[in-house]
């Protein structure tokens, strides 16, 4: 009556051809001589005494490639019931499981361990709960009524609660515990699942129980008595395992669309971003303007303060004496702080570089994951849906500079997670993942958030005017779903955003203009980076730079959009986002708006919010970034419309107009340019000896947001020396009002003025007297005039006001001020 593999071959998983019986009993064992016989007494004697109530059964030793005694042991009882079948070698209690079910006859197989942490007297209870019209009961200590006698080590059990919540959110959600070694199952479903199951390790139960979810077949989670028995086979690196095995059972769930989409997101940002990712180090992005350097310098200080253990909302490195309050500029904390070894490992432009492509990649591909979960299971309408939100003219823009506006991957979970609020079904729980979204969002971009939650009220306004029923039974829910969110959001990041509006160099609002919207003709033109039909000179002029072009969705995508609306204005969806998309459109054109072709200025829609706190700080011309998902989602349900569509002619015009709205849109790869070379005397180590402790380098001009190149030059010497001036936001003024760089003294804005003017000013005592004072306050040992436009008139300018003329070291003009010529 035993059964073993040939070798090499593998198992056979076909039934036995003998009679059925009402139940079996598979138990897994490996080297499990000490513990089985028990086991078996205890299995055998309990079904013989209660075979009026289980009927005919059978025991089947599934044994894992054994070394010692297991197998013996079995076939050398005289009881016919109990049966062997064996690996021919040890490849995992999956296997030894899926070997032993598939060799089964009964009408329910109980799978226990060969330790028998739930006692066989459980099995009572998972046979009336099978009996209930479930296709599986399966025992469990996580629910309300099981008992647990002895416990597992504090870690262990902290370890096996951490990866059941961590199964619950990737596989079967609904089940608390899905380790418990003690799970009865309808026979020919368990058959089935088994035979479907690849995994070889514990994760097998998981994968078993994930079949039963996805074929609808119930399972009853029944609480049990359990406890630990000495001599688990467990151990800790088997928690590794289980979760490189979910991750296998994750990737293999996946559809090959899905995983399609992502693979095209991530094409289309290493196009986007081809120009740079060849050589990062030496290329740079010059419609960034100078926010390249900055965000480099962001990442490599951040990654400076995890490697010493500083503070990471502060630095003085820039801004010498006074410093730099982080929280307070968008340094993303958190992607710098986990980029941190691979700003460390290979250079901030490295890690820069891969943090925006991938991050846009990763943005692209969350839309797309809303849109099939909320919008369209359609997934060739979700993606086309989902490359408008993340690859959109604005988003492309951005693209140059400002990662926190494309890596936006969070806004998409956050919103999710707020709908799921509004069902109703787990409040506590989905505000808890709301309040640490929302936390981590704020460490990636608070003003992404900020218009993210401008763009959702104005889509839950919408929405509740045209289904008053469902806004009647939601707002409960969200309201309480909301504050949960707050009080788990607000303790993470409390000190934090003290730090940002109340800690050192902190600031109020930040200028930005008078008028920072969009004009109208923006809208409907064209972006810079469109393949076919841009126009830089056309964008420069409807637009505040190169990485501010926030609409220029064309006209035809436009009209598509109206026609849209219009065609499919019956749902309210569609009238939720298209009052979504137009409200934000009009937000965006600011405080003021200027009639195109002529001088009549009136009030913007902007208006009513731009003295608000937060707002004030907001470029009004971002707002028109919400059109992008929202015309997104618009476009992916008139795809899922027409894909129904049976007339071939209608089907062709349809998406000829789709194809001729978004062909506009196709981006041109980000330009890219080989990156000035840092001077000799920074890259060899020259400056070292002029800059003593406590001391700072001085560039002239002092960098600042027009000029900031040497932020590079102190990244490539590993931080080793500060900097007065730079690229930062930082307060001016008694009201501390925001503004883009270091506050002007009259030395550096003198320089700056030659810089750009060439005109050498007369240099007279006072001037001599106040440079002086300059340079004392920036605690200057060394001035640095690198090669650059009138930097003659520079040179002559820093001889009188030292009073000597400089050194060329390296590459540069030096000024010693410690008195050395």
């Amino acid at each position: 009556m035993s059964g073993a593999a040939v070798p090499g071959a593998g198992p056979s998983f076909a039934a036995p051809a003998e009679p059925p019986v009402e139940l079996s009993v598979v138990i897994p064992a490996y080297n499990e001589e000490h513990r089985l016989g028990p086991t078996l007494d205890a299995v055998t004697a309990y079904l013989r005494d209660h075979e009026d109530r289980f009927g005919t059964w059978e025991v089947v030793v599934a044994d894992d490639g054994s070394t010692d005694g297991t197998g013996a042991l079995v076939t050398a009882r005289r009881d016919g019931r109990v049966r062997l079948v064996a690996a021919d070698r040890n490849r995992g209690k999956g296997h030894a499981l899926r070997l032993g079910v598939l060799a089964t006859r009964g009408r329910r197989v109980l799978v226990t361990d060969a330790d028998l942490a739930a006692p066989i007297e459980e099995l009572d209870l998972l046979d009336k709960a099978l009996g209930e019209g479930n296709a599986a009961a399966i025992g469990s200590r996580s629910v309300p009524g099981a008992s647990i006698g002895s416990r597992q080590h504090r870690v262990r059990e902290l370890l096996g609660r951490a990866g059941n919540l961590l199964i619950r959110r990737v596989a079967v959600p609904g089940i608390r515990d899905t380790q418990c070694g003690f799970k009865l199952f309808d026979g020919d479903r368990a058959r089935a699942a088994f035979a479907a199951s690849r995994l070889n390790g514990w994760g097998i139960d998981v994968e078993v129980l994930q079949h039963f979810h996805r074929a609808g077949w119930p399972v009853a989670e029944v609480p049990v008595r359990w406890s630990h028995q000495v001599g688990s086979k467990v151990v800790p690196l088997d928690y590794g395992r289980v979760l490189a095995e979910l991750a296998r059972l994750k990737a293999r769930a996946a559809r090959p669309a899905d995983l399609l989409a992502g693979a095209a997101f991530l094409l289309m940002a290493v196009v986007l971003y081809a120009g740079r990712l060849v050589d990062p180090a030496h290329r740079y992005l010059p419609d960034s303007l100078q926010d390249q350097n900055q965000w480099e310098w962001f990442f490599a200080v951040t990654a400076d303060s995890v490697a010493h253990l500083r503070n990471p909302l502060f630095t003085d490195l820039q801004g010498f004496p006074d410093g730099v309050n982080l929280m307070a500029n968008t340094v993303m904390l958190g992607l710098s702080v986990p980029f941190a070894p691979v700003t460390l490992a290979f250079g901030p432009a490295v890690s820069l570089s891969v943090c925006m492509a991938l991050g846009l990649a990763a943005t692209g591909a969350a839309w797309y994951w809303l849109i099939v979960k909320r919008v369209t299971a359609h997934r060739g309408a979700a993606f086309t849906g989902a490359a408008l939100a993340a690859f959109a003219p604005p988003m492309v823009s951005h693209a140059n500079a400002h990662p926190n506006f494309v890596i936006l991957f969070v806004i998409p979970l956050i919103i999710d997670r707020v709908l799921r609020l509004c069902a109703g079904a787990r409040v506590r729980r989905d505000g808890v993942v709301l309040g640490l979204l929302t936390a981590y969002q704020i460490f990636l971009g608070e003003e992404p958030l900020l218009l993210a939650a401008l763009g959702t009220a104005l889509f839950a306004a919408a929405y509740a005017l045209v289904r008053r029923d469902v806004a009647r039974a939601a707002w409960r829910p969200l309201l309480r779903g909301l504050l949960t969110g707050a009080a788990v959001c607000l303790p993470l990041v409390a000190f934090p955003l003290y730090w940002q509006f109340a800690g050192p160099q902190s600031y109020g609002s930040v200028l930005h203009g008078d008028n920072a919207g969009n004009s109208p003709l923006a809208l409907l033109a064209f972006a810079e980076r469109s393949l076919f039909a841009g126009s830089a000179e056309r964008a420069d002029a409807l637009s505040l730079n190169p990485t501010e072009q926030n609409a220029f969705y064309g006209w035809p995508l436009l009209l598509l959009a109206l026609g849209i609306a219009v065609r499919l204005w019956e749902q309210a969806l569609v009238k939720a986002l298209a009052v979504t998309a137009a409200g934000a459109a009009l937000l965006s054109l600011g405080p003021k708006v200027r009639l195109p072709l002529t001088d009549r200025v009136y009030p913007g829609p902007w208006a009513p919010l731009s003295h608000l706190p937060l707002f004030e700080s907001v470029i009004e011309g971002r707002v028109a970034m919400i059109c992008a998902p929202t015309l997104g989602m618009l476009l992916a349900v008139a795809l899922t419309r027409m894909a129904a569509i049976r007339r071939v002619g209608t089907l062709y015009a349809g998406l000829m107009a789709v194809a001729l709205a978004l062909l506009p849109l196709v981006p041109a790869p980000l330009k890219a340019v080989d990156r000035a070379p840092v001077p000799e005397f920074i890259t060899a180590g020259l400056w070292k000896p002029y800059v003593h402790d406590g001391e700072s380098l001085v560039p002239v001009p002092l960098p600042d947001p027009g000029a900031a190149e040497a932020l590079h030059w102190q990244t490539t010497a590993h931080l080793g020396f500060r900097l007065p001036g730079g690229y930062f936001n930082g307060p001016w003024g008694p009201d501390r009002t925001g503004i883009y760089g270091a506050a002007p003294r009259a030395t550096s804005s003198m320089l700056r003025d030659v810089r750009y003017t060439g005109v050498v000013p007369a240099i007279d005592a006072a001037r001599r007297a106040q440079a002086r004072q300059d340079f004392a306050y920036w605690h200057a040992g060394v001035l640095v005039l690198a090669p650059q436009p009138n930097d003659g008139a520079l040179r002559r300018v820093l001889t009188e006001l030292v009073g000597r003329p400089g050194t060329w070291t390296g590459g540069v003009w030096v000024w010693d001020l410690h008195g050395r010529s």
